[in-house]
């Protein structure tokens, strides 16, 4: 009964196989796409596609509680947040290219291979003679077995995993920290040399013609009728998404202001005295104005 079970757990089915050979294609040229990506964003895209290839690993093969994590916490949540950051902080390929230390691609390419040659020796020389089974490994319940593990057998090692951890976190934060070398400058100062270096010292006008528009891709109007270059985003100037709209901004402003004088015109005009019904003025009163 042993045998047929231990045969039966080492024999790998044709659904397992396609699977397998299929995602795990997928996994590793995400692997290598987060290394050889010039830009970061493209190399966090290709790591989070990489971590949800391995929760389905972990699902299929009945460690749903590692397949959930993996997806909630480490593609949804992390990945997801160094992402977002990169995305806000706008690292350029040329960004990720400058080396703040000397030799550290070769040291680190050392290290990798270290790492491969190490990994690809212990699992060479595992051995595995007995087979649980899932049913067995799971008796209890996924989780329950997890933590059974974790905090009996493998309790060294995953705290041990989680100091380092912390010590990298602790590492980053002083590594990213700054002391300030020189006494900030006031107000007063900044203003001072903004005006010195002839910098645009007012706030810069809002886009829009007139207060006839509001859409951030419609240049201001001057005084001339000529279009402001301050009212709009360089960015959007770049890319030649700013609507031209001078010559009718123009026609419905004659137009305006020649409804504004019509307008006018007519409450200037001055009133003639009433001399007969309701509210007319007296002869006395006409004379005393």
């Amino acid at each position: 009964m042993n045998s047929l079970a231990a045969a039966a757990a080492s024999t790998t089915s044709t659904g397992e196989a396609v699977q397998f050979w299929i995602l795990g294609v997928v996994a590793v040229l995400g692997a290598l796409c987060t290394v050889l990506m010039k830009r970061a964003v493209h190399s966090a895209l290709s790591l989070a596609g990489t971590m949800i290839i391995l929760a389905v690993f972990y699902l299929a093969n009945g460690a749903y509680f590692l397949g959930v994590v993996q997806i909630v916490v480490y593609t949804g949540a992390i990945m997801m947040l160094f992402l977002f950051v990169v995305m806000l902080v706008g690292v350029t390929a040329a960004d990720s290219l400058k080396e703040t230390l000397k030799g550290q691609r070769w040291l680190a390419a050392g290290v990798g291979i270290g790492f491969g040659i190490l990994l690809i020796a212990g699992i060479g020389n595992a051995s595995l003679k007995e087979f649980n089974g899932l049913g067995q490994a799971n008796a209890g319940g996924n989780v329950q077995g997890l933590a059974a593990l974790i905090f009996t057998k493998y309790v060294f090692a995953f705290e041990l995993t989680g100091a380092l951890l912390i010590t990298a976190a602790v590492g980053a934060m002083v590594l990213t920290h700054r002391e300030r070398t020189e006494r900030a400058r006031t107000q007063r100062e900044q203003a001072e040399a903004r005006v010195r270096e002839g910098k645009q010292v007012p706030p810069l006008p809002a886009p829009g013609v007139y207060a006839r528009h509001n859409a951030v891709d419609i240049p201001g109007l001057l005084p001339d009728g000529t279009t402001s270059d301050l009212t709009v985003s360089p960015t959007l100037r770049q890319r030649g998404q700013i609507r031209d709209v001078s010559g009718e901004s123009l026609a419905e402003l004659k137009a305006l202001e020649r409804r504004s004088e019509e307008w006018l015109e007519r409450d200037t005009e001055p009133e003639a005295p009433r001399t007969s019904g309701p509210g007319a003025a007296s002869p006395k009163e006409e004379a005393k104005k």
